[in-house]
């Protein structure tokens, strides 16, 4: 009777033990099970280095923004910085740059303030304070007091489109004088009229884009 007894207890007792000792495997199994399931959605979850600089192709593109060596003179803050400008219309964005005072002046004395701020979508090629002190100073004065000269040097250098750099690699377009410029260049490097080079190019304000020119632009006669 005692050996029939003793029988099944052994083999419980093994049963047991065989299980006790399997534990620790299922447990492992069922825990990397779970970790491999984690892993795969954090995987799934985490954009990747790709998709991130994807999501933001402008801060790849060095010719997003203002670009050229005349852009280092723009003040850093303030009204007359890239933000600031950006908020105003191109006249009162000009005002607010110490460069650009003496084409202020000579857009204030042809009253072409308001017709600047005003128009929609533009290109304007504004010349330095450098580039009107190239002329003699008797032919500068001489332009500023006659308003009609004044308006069409100045309305030569505004063009009815927003321009990228791109679009100025090699192409003519209308002005608001009613006659053509020329652009060509590449990368960070342009001229207009073949004479004028942009030193600060594609600026951005509320409602035109802006290349800071280097030489004052002369409508044929």
């Amino acid at each position: 009777m005692s050996t029939t007894r003793t029988l099944p207890l052994a083999r419980r007792a093994a049963l047991a033990l065989s299980a006790v000792a399997l534990l620790p495997l299922t447990l492992t199994a069922c825990s990397d099970g779970g970790k491999d399931k984690e892993s795969t959605a954090n995987a799934d979850s985490t954009p990747s280095k790709e998709a991130d600089m994807g999501s933001t192709p402008s801060s790849m593109d060095p010719m997003s923004g203002p670009f050229g060596p005349g852009c280092a003179g723009v003040p850093k803050e303030g009204k007359g910085s890239f933000d600031g400008m950006a908020k105003d219309p191109v006249a009162t964005a000009a005002s607010n740059n110490p460069a650009l005072s003496t084409l202020v002046t000579a857009v204030k004395k042809a009253g072409l303030v308001d017709t600047l701020n005003n128009a929609q979508n533009i290109t304007v090629f504004a010349p330095t304070n450098d580039a009107f002190a190239k002329l003699p100073k008797a032919d500068l004065d001489a332009v500023l007091a006659d308003k009609e000269k004044l308006t069409s040097i100045l309305t030569y250098h505004v063009v009815g489109q927003k321009l990228t750099p791109k679009q100025l690699e090699s192409a003519s377009y209308p002005t608001l004088q009613k006659s053509t410029l020329t652009t060509a260049g590449s990368g960070e490097a342009y001229t207009v009229n073949d004479t004028s080079k942009v030193v600060c190019g594609n600026v951005p304000t509320a409602n035109a884009t802006v290349y800071i020119v280097d030489t004052v632009l002369m409508p044929k006669a």
